[in-house]
């Protein structure tokens, strides 16, 4: 579905503004540009997580190819460097690249020869597997691979200096030692011959990084070198991996990679049983949504699963998780990762929180977050509602139960109900809760300490939810009922008469903010409204007038004089813009259901999502972006691939009677 030729891959900024990406299911990744550049300190071959689902390092960080044919060479390989040189320019060779299935594989022009490169990882393993293919050739053609090595945290950068590796040889390759009890690194080719190098490549140049007023010059190890000569029809398999045993027969890698991908869209199709029908792109949607679940294996529970938020430079987060996990797991089929998912955070509850995230050093994890919890609720009803898995929903019960009576309460962060109109109220000085958690040093951006609308739309599905779990379960759920009752009467407070929609936040320090942010969208959008109808309807005409956009809602209304209109800059400039008007991807599919839930007509509601299809050749090819300019045209940024983006896209589509 997603390929081009030497329109897009032979003009160099626009085949590095595309970025393709592999995972392999346990957070470890591999990722670059479609011009074979490094624009990013997170681009490798080999993104290796060394303590699933984090302690992702940077093992291996590229190949610098060439080959040698009918008495020319040529490279496959672009670099940057400081200064502005590119050298060599091995972009000027595609032919062709294009994603099959997720897999990216390019195809090079040398005379009349053609080679294909394709990049995929093994599933379960920190192994990324690089394949040459002769297409098309009138004799032999020599191949070297240069392999430039690393190691280091994924989020920092390298300068080699006096680093000295271990580099040995071993049967089919190379084996090395960054340091003392580093994990050892195979580099190992299925054919050839394998010859110790150990040169810093120094002062490559990294331009996303400057872009963001970062560190933007990165070294790294040529390690070794691998040469061969190939016949018309030959492949040679180039292995790289962090695992003590790695397979070197890459035919059969690849059926594996096949045969893992092909399951995922198989168990998309028995859940949707016109899923054959659906445009090309929800399918590599499908495919996508697939990137984002990994394992987060416990000591008390081997089999535990998360969702990565976003790639390139997210862990997992509570709050990402539960939002994004109806799309990536029920609507495609795969209630199974979706139950893992909720019992392996259930072990994480504490004083009736869900944690915020999990900090990538393995510290402990922050449960600094208001919304994760409720956003909790809702996952379990669509699960239930997928599955009527009445085990799952006994057994974390009680976990509900007490999640309530600490909201109820009090637990972290000045989060309680007020007892006076059956509010959450939430938040004190120096602290982000929700979704909108921008902070810069001590500056939080978008405090919204108080009463917040979506908090309070949430809570009231949750208490909702809990009256519907305990009738399901022959318990009383009287006590729900009058719980949700007095909330709903509560959020009366909300609505602004000379506004025409709710407050942002109403018993703020401030007062109430009027503001029109996308958040109310909520209140609209999730199974149980506390909105009348008509109510409804003002909701969603206000976010569609000030907030809509090509690919999803700006998070500020334009008119406002904290509007901004473009995301970019250093920390300070990007933080500050980052929910002052950023688009949002992740909030086009609430705006949709929303749409359909106020006007009832789901072709109407279903094409706010069509953009999308277009969007899926650029940034990160295959995926949906975190965020997007909030001025047209709205160019993509952050994350190049974020895991509710893709989630809340494909539930919408689906609900919304899609195939």
């Amino acid at each position: 579905m997603i390929g081009w030729g030497r329109e897009i891959s032979g003009d160099l900024p626009a085949a590095e503004r595309r970025e393709w990406l592999c995972t392999n299911g346990i957070g470890g990744f591999a990722s670059g540009t479609v011009a074979g550049s490094l624009t990013r300190r997170y681009h490798g071959l080999l993104v290796a997580a060394l303590e699933p689902p984090l302690g992702r390092t940077l093992l291996v960080a590229k190949v610098d190819d060439t080959v040698a044919y009918d008495g020319a060479g040529a490279s496959l390989a672009t670099n940057r460097w400081t200064g502005g040189a590119i050298d060599p320019q091995g972009y000027r060779a595609i032919e062709r690249f294009a994603l099959d299935g997720s897999t990216p594989v390019w195809t090079y022009a040398v005379a009349d020869a053609l080679v294909e490169k394709r990049v995929w990882m093994e599933p379960g393993a920190n192994t990324t597997y690089v394949r040459y293919r002769v297409l098309r050739a009138r004799g032999l053609l020599a191949l070297q691979l240069r392999i430039l090595v690393d190691y280091r945290d994924y989020h920092a950068t390298t300068r080699g200096g006096e680093w000295r590796m271990d580099i040995a040889p071993v049967a089919r390759g190379l084996r090395v030692i960054a340091f003392e009890g580093a994990r050892p690194l195979l580099l190992l080719a299925d054919r050839g011959e394998a010859r110790i190098a150990h040169t810093w490549y120094q002062r490559f140049e990294l331009p996303r990084e400057r872009e963001r007023g970062l560190d933007a010059v990165e070294d790294h190890l040529h390690a070794g070198t691998f040469q061969a000569s190939l016949e018309p029809g030959d492949a040679l398999t180039l292995v790289l991996s962090a695992e003590a045993a790695p397979s070197l027969d890459g035919e059969q890698a690849w059926r594996r990679r096949a045969r893992h991908e092909a399951e995922v869209l198989t168990a998309w199709r028995r859940a949707r049983p016109a899923a054959e029908q659906a445009p090309a792109w929800i399918g590599q949607l499908v495919l996508a949504a697939d990137q984002f679940v990994a394992r987060r294996p416990l000591a008390d529970d081997p089999d535990g699963m998360t969702v990565i938020a976003g790639y390139h430079w997210f862990g997992d987060w509570g709050r990402d998780t539960m939002i994004a996990l109806p799309g990536l797991t029920l609507t495609t089929g795969r209630p199974e990762v979706a139950r893992r998912i909720l019992r392996t955070f259930a072990r994480f509850v504490d004083r009736g929180m869900l944690p915020n995230r999990f900090p990538d050093a393995g510290e402990a994890p922050e449960y600094n977050t208001v919304d994760a919890t409720l956003w909790y609720f809702e996952a379990i009803r669509a699960y239930h509602a997928a599955t009527r898995d009445d085990g799952l929903l006994k057994e974390l019960y009680p976990v509900l139960e007490e999640i309530v009576r600490f909201h109820r309460a009090g637990t972290r962060y000045g989060i309680k109900e007020d007892a006076g109109d059956g509010l959450l109220m939430s938040g004190e000085p120096g602290v982000q809760l929700t979704w909108m958690d921008a902070r810069v040093g001590d500056w939080v951006v978008t405090p919204r300490t108080g009463k917040a609308v979506e908090i309070n739309a949430l809570w009231y599905n949750a208490l909702r939810a809990m009256a519907g779990f305990a009738r399901h379960l022959s318990r009383s759920a009287g006590q729900w009922d009058a719980l949700a009752d007095r909330a709903r009467a509560g959020f009366e407070r909300f609505w602004s008469e000379d506004a025409g929609h709710c407050y942002d936040v109403i018993d703020s320090p401030a007062g109430h903010d009027s503001a029109l942010r996308p958040n109310q969208i909520f209140a609209v959008s999730l199974r149980e409204s506390p909105l009348s109808p008509d109510r409804q309807k003002k909701v969603v005409d206000a976010c569609a007038r000030h907030l809509l956009t090509s690919f999803g809602l700006r998070s500020l209304s334009p008119v406002h004089p904290d509007y901004q209109g473009h995301y970019g800059g250093d920390q300070r400039a990007r933080d500050g813009a980052y929910h002052q008007g950023t688009v949002w991807a992740w909030l086009l599919g609430p705006f949709a259901l929303a749409h359909f839930k106020a006007y009832g007509d789901a072709e109407t509601a279903r094409s706010f999502l069509a953009p999308l299809a277009h969007h899926l050749g650029d940034h990160g090819v295959g995926s949906i972006a975190e965020i997007f300019d909030g001025d047209p045209p709205f160019a993509p940024g952050g994350c190049i691939a974020q895991a509710w983006s893709v989630a809340e896209t494909l539930r919408a589509w689906h609900e919304l009677g899609g195939a």
